[in-house]
């Protein structure tokens, strides 16, 4: 079959890899893709709206196309793509708000009983101040609408919950602070059944810590002793099994991607977001230590896939990353780190007069997997120390949590 995957990122390489390994795939087309999806495959111009993709898909006989950022989901990619007759991986626009709005986010959760926070939904910084004071702090503030994982505050005092009502209303979700462990939890949809992927965690903030700004993610691993098999139960019961069959039940069926961004609170877990896509540095580590056929899978052959062995992703990101990236500076050493047993996914990268340089925040994806976690995180830093771009920067601790399961 001939594969369509939209975007540019570090999940889109990743998705072209595992996809270029299925003895079913015989071309894949990204758009816009990067320097890394096109040693894969074939690098198409990105269109302006969703209607051009779906002509690209066309004019390529593309039997599949796979969707990875949020946006085209949210301007009803998916809806374009089925009114004529072309297969894709992804929820409609309906049920894309799961993820466009975090207030009818919130608000399903109500209707589906699944676990969240205390929240209240501000139409205006006036409401949203009068409100605060039914919250301890620290308190969650969180915009509405897409953000590129940059658009929720966690505010420890009155400055800083005046400054991020300012910059993020009027429109906005005030929400109680929850304790405990995050944890990415992603199944696979088709309407009706959720196949469930193995445990993710994220790192969000710009440094070591946990500390600093909120970033789009710095680094994520996968293993599954993240969870116990009673917690993974749980959440399939009380989170994606309820988000299923209530969109099922709402006129809006969920196919594709489904992320749960979770707390593991005392209480069990508890959503923090949905997401209506993979997640981005998760689906580095999930596509590196997925075992079976991406192609069948995605098509319809839902057996459970496995992921035996552990995987941990460090991303590099620009000078100024998550403020204001520098670009254009030349990326050397990006063999040498794959000669050390990782894969290095692009992101941010492009080239110029052949030579690799940065494009965008974050620029690549230093992906290892092993038998054990710190095998996998040892083989990514080491190879991490091979690539080299002037400001570089990126965390020591990728995997700090998940280190001491071991």
């Amino acid at each position: 079959m001939n594969v369509l995957i939209v975007g540019s990122g570090g999940r889109e390489h990743a998705l072209v890899w595992r996809l270029a390994q299925s003895p079913a795939v015989r071309t894949i087309f990204a758009s816009p893709g990067n320097p890394g999806t096109a040693s894969l495959g074939t690098n198409l111009p990105a269109p302006a709206f969703v209607s051009g993709h779906a002509d690209l898909a066309a004019a390529h006989n593309v039997d599949l196309t796979v969707v990875g950022p949020e946006a085209p989901l949210v301007a009803g990619i998916v809806d374009e793509f089925r009114s004529r007759g072309l297969r894709i991986v992804g929820p409609t626009q309906a049920a894309a708000r799961l993820e466009g709005s975090k207030i009818f986010a919130k608000q399903f959760f109500t209707r589906a009983g699944i676990p969240t926070a205390r929240y209240h939904h501000a139409t205006s910084e006036r409401e949203a101040l009068d409100v605060i004071k039914y919250f301890r702090t620290p308190l969650v503030i969180k915009a509405d609408g897409l953000a590129a994982g940059k658009g929720v505050v966690i505010a420890a005092n009155e400055h800083e919950i005046h400054e991020a009502i300012g910059r993020l209303g009027p429109h906005l979700v005030i929400e109680e602070f929850l304790e405990g462990e995050e944890v990415s939890f992603i199944g696979f949809c088709d309407g009706t059944t959720v196949i469930p992927f193995a445990p993710t965690q994220d790192h969000k903030r710009i440094h070591d810590g946990d500390a600093g700004a909120n970033t789009g993610g710095m680094g994520a691993y996968c293993d599954n002793r993240i969870l116990t098999s009673a917690q993974g139960g749980e959440i399939m019961d009380r989170v994606m099994l309820p988000a299923i069959e209530q969109m099922k039940k709402e006129g809006t069926p969920y196919t594709g991607f489904l992320y749960a961004g979770l707390m593991m609170t005392r209480e069990g877990p508890k959503v923090l977001e949905f997401n209506v896509r993979l997640g981005d540095p998760e689906a580095q580590v999930l596509m590196h230590s997925f075992e079976g056929d991406l192609a069948a899978l995605l098509t319809g052959d839902l057996k459970n896939p496995a992921w035996p062995n552990p995987s941990a992703c460090v991303v590099l990101a620009a000078e100024g990353y998550p403020d204001q990236p520098t670009t254009g500076d030349t990326i050397t050493g990006v063999a040498a780190a794959e000669a050390e047993g990782a894969t290095v996914f692009h992101a941010g990268t492009k080239l110029a007069n052949g030579t690799l340089t940065t494009s965008g925040g974050r620029v690549l994806g230093v992906t290892a997997g092993a038998a054990t976690l710190p095998a996998a995180l040892e083989t990514a830093y080491r190879a991490t120390a091979k690539i080299h771009f002037r400001g570089m920067q990126y965390r020591k601790d990728i995997g700090r949590k998940g280190l001491a399961r071991w």
